[in-house]
């Protein structure tokens, strides 16, 4: 099976991977070298490994001038999907330091996380924001993002809500519509 890597919804991502079929994958969250997260997840997916790397536009001064640029929403990591057993072929790839975890055991990201952040990331424009633990917790009732739990930042005709990944202790940034989120229990 041909693997392509391709650009959708703000993020480089794989196709038609081998891995979206077995049960026994989960996702994983790769640490890497500073501004490395592409060339990885480029060469994770020559090897038939799924990968996620949600992107998102900013605007950089270079040369006197001012340029649209794409980078990484979670700034270090990049998304595997893989079987616990694939670790040590992950860990061999230049740029990649080791995978997320708990006293040097791994941990997998909940389930369900990453297909919620693709699927919200396909709609809402994200930025990223420092890692958020304080604040009113709301949890989103519709959308996309139905049910995931976040933090209210501040309110002025648009929701600003802070929601994190909290395995890689990230956060980033989703304007909503007030209708969208209900305070969570």
């Amino acid at each position: 099976m041909h693997h392509v890597m391709v650009k959708r919804d703000n993020a480089l991502t794989n196709v038609d991977s081998v891995e979206n079929s077995n049960v026994l994958s989960r996702w994983y969250a790769a640490y890497t070298l500073p501004r490395h997260e592409k060339a990885v997840a480029g060469r994770l997916v020559k090897e038939e490994i799924e990968t996620y790397l949600p992107l998102y536009w900013a605007v950089r001064h270079w040369n006197h001038r001012l340029v649209n640029v794409e980078l990484p929403l979670f700034p270090g990591y990049v998304f595997i999907r893989m079987m616990i057993t694939d670790k040590v072929r992950v860990l061999k790839h230049p740029g990649v330091i080791r995978l997320v975890g708990f006293n040097g055991k791994a941990a997998a990201l909940p389930d369900g996380e990453i297909e919620m952040l693709r699927s919200t990331l396909a709609i809402y424009r994200a930025q990223p924001y420092p890692y958020l633990t304080a604040g009113k917790k709301i949890r989103i009732r519709s959308g996309p993002f139905m049910g995931l739990e976040g933090r209210i930042l501040r309110r002025k005709g648009k929701m600003r809500v802070v929601a994190s990944i909290d395995l890689i202790q990230r956060s980033f940034l989703l304007e909503l519509d007030g209708a969208e989120a209900y305070l969570a229990s």
